[in-house]
Formats: structure tokens, sequence, C-alpha cells
């Protein structure tokens, strides 16, 4: 991905028609993904130490819903939300999908798109900067991790569809996978 390409928003039409899906089957499907994630990358949660007990909010300003992340590494939680109040999170990080996107992903440096404003970080900023971090170090590939959690046949047709996803990618210019770039 090229960092100097303005950063792609999600369609807003797209987000209008997204708004009435219902945030608890999406809450537990995330959920297990997380869970999955865990096993797979226990380093992943023992290297935000004193920080995997946070509430992380992270809210893609462009989707009509944000995600309220507790990394606990013995059972990780991921609400779908329409809005959190302040009180509720210790760290919040938002912008647009595709800029949290591309930072998972390594496409985008998380420095380069909180200085250029691009994502904000409110809160506790320490543990958002440990995420950061515990995240870059795993190097996740969240196509690959939501394939995993659906169990050996998951994991086989992600393979098949990975192709495609990275074609996907370039299309639209949002990193829906981890690149061979960045892998």
């Amino acid at each position: 991905m090229n960092n100097a390409a303005p950063i792609p928003l999600f369609p807003p039409l797209v987000a209008r028609l997204l708004a009435p899906l219902p945030a608890g089957p999406l809450s537990l499907a995330l959920g297990h993904v997380a869970r999955t994630m865990a096993a797979r990358h226990p380093g992943l949660f023992a290297r935000l130490g004193p920080h995997a007990e946070k509430r992380f909010l992270i809210d893609p300003t462009d989707l009509p819903f944000c995600f309220l992340i507790w990394p606990t590494p013995s059972r990780p939680r991921i609400e779908v939300r329409r809005s959190v109040p302040a009180a509720a999170w210790d760290s919040r990080i938002a912008g647009p999908l595709a800029a949290l996107l591309g930072m998972v992903h390594g496409a985008y440096d998380g420095d380069a798109l909180f200085f250029s404003r691009d994502i904000v970080i409110e809160g506790d900023t320490e543990a958002a900067l440990a995420l950061r971090n515990a995240i870059d170090d795993a190097e996740i590939d969240l196509f690959t991790e939501a394939a995993a959690s659906l169990g050996a046949m998951g994991r086989l047709a992600g393979q098949r569809l990975h192709p495609l996803a990275r074609t996907a990618s370039r299309i639209t210019g949002v990193a829906l996978t981890r690149t061979e770039e960045t892998a």
C-alpha cells in the first residue's frame, strides 16, 4: 500500500445498509475470532502486560458501530456497539476503517497515521501503544484469523480465498489482509 495515497473511506450508502444489523450476533462471532486468535497467538496478549485488562474502543469513524475490546488473555471479548460512553473504555482509537485495518496489517504506520491526524487516540495512550506494538509483533492477518476460527474447513477455505482478498485489497486500496510485502 502506498502511504502517500489518501485513505479510502467506507462507502456511506453501504454503512447505512449495515446500520440495522443486530450487534449481538456480530459480537458473538467476533468474540469467537478473538478467542481463536488468543489460542493461536498467546504472545499477543502476553505482550500487553498490565494493559491486557484494559478496555479498548476501536471506533471506525465511517461505520455505524464500534468495537469494545477486552483483551484479557483467558477470555478476550469483543462487543459491537452503536456508541460507547467515555467511562466505558480506557483507550479509544478512532479513524477510518481502512486506516485501522491498514495499521493491523502493516500497510500503514501507526505513528504516521496519528501525526497526520488520520487516527485519533484518546484516554490511556500507553495502553494504545502497547496494543499497537503487540499487534505489530504478532503480524496478525485478520482474514486468516477469521478463517481459522471456523476450524479446518475454514482454514482451507481461507487459503483458497486469500488471493481473492489480496486482489480486492489492490482494487479498493484497503488492506484486507497482510500483504507479502508486510508479512
